[in-house]
């Protein structure tokens, strides 16, 4: 099976990594010539069974889309695995017969481990078809509904995800503010009913305030705008979500965009700053 990928950066690159271990032939493309493997968008997609984009948001996608319509043959697969508006995966699904949005979560390191959670919308058969592909990069892999489902699980994830790191953080600076080590009490905390992922990975870093991107705040700040989006055209008050969008993009505002989103302690910090 030939794979074009388009988008090789913190995510997709070792994502395309996993998928050559696989079996598959890959060929990648990114608008940086640092290991891609051809130099065009409709390179990636002609003679491709199967084409996937990694790409941080709604336009870069719209972007490469009239290229995978154009050079894309009639049976292609294509899957969107970037996050990006639900809408959007609608339009595209309406644009190709075989199309499936799958946005990820796991962070870098899910990626390069392959463990990556995948929420998948779109039709039963394409998704069927999908899943020997999908099965190379992710471990948990659940077909969530039809088209532009697979972006609305995604919008729910990143604000869990975005809470998480902001009650993570509070509790950081509560045991340091009360003289408790926060490194052991953590260690106690993942262990119980307030352990998370977040908490398993995250933990030693928060505390060291080593904030090296897996995920950047920036991306984090455009991921909670469709999860607002997405609660305003379904009629829902989430005022918890509100609250999170804010703090992240206070985080943005204070120059911490190119940082991990774990970096949302240093926005907990500064309000507290004497």
């Amino acid at each position: 099976m030939k794979i074009g990928f388009i988008g090789l950066g913190i995510m997709g690159a070792p994502m395309a990594a996993n998928l050559g271990k696989a079996g598959f032939e890959v060929r990648g493309h990114d608008l940086r010539p640092e290991g891609r493997t051809v130099a065009s968008v409709a390179e990636a997609v002609t003679g491709a069974d199967v084409v996937i984009t990694m790409l941080p948001d709604s336009p870069q996608v719209e972007e490469v889309l009239p290229d995978i319509v154009e050079y894309g043959g009639d049976n292609l697969l294509y899957i969107d695995m970037s996050t990006i508006n639900p809408e959007t995966s609608v339009g595209i699904a309406r644009r190709l017969p075989h199309a499936l949005d799958a946005p990820v979560s796991g962070g870098e390191r899910g990626a390069i481990e392959g463990s990556l959670s995948i929420m998948v919308g779109g039709e039963e058969e394409d998704f069927q078809r999908a899943l020997p592909v999908l099965q190379a990069v992710g471990r948990t892999i659940v077909h969530v509904g039809p088209s532009g489902a697979g972006q609305t699980v995604k919008a729910a994830n990143q604000l869990v995800v975005g809470g998480t790191y902001g009650l993570v953080a509070e509790a950081i600076l509560l045991m340091e503010a009360s003289g408790v080590d926060p490194a052991k009490g953590l260690d106690v905390l993942a262990g119980g009913l307030a352990g998370s992922r977040v908490l398993e990975l995250k933990r030693h870093s928060m505390v060291a305030r080593d904030f090296a991107p897996g995920f950047r705040i920036d991306l984090h700040h455009k991921d909670m705008g469709i999860a607002t989006a997405a609660a305003r055209q379904a009629g829902l008050a989430l005022p918890l979500t509100a609250l999170v969008t804010q703090l992240i993009a206070a985080a943005r505002a204070q120059g911490h965009g190119s940082l991990d989103h774990s970096a949302l302690l240093k926005v907990i910090e500064r309000i507290n700053a004497a």
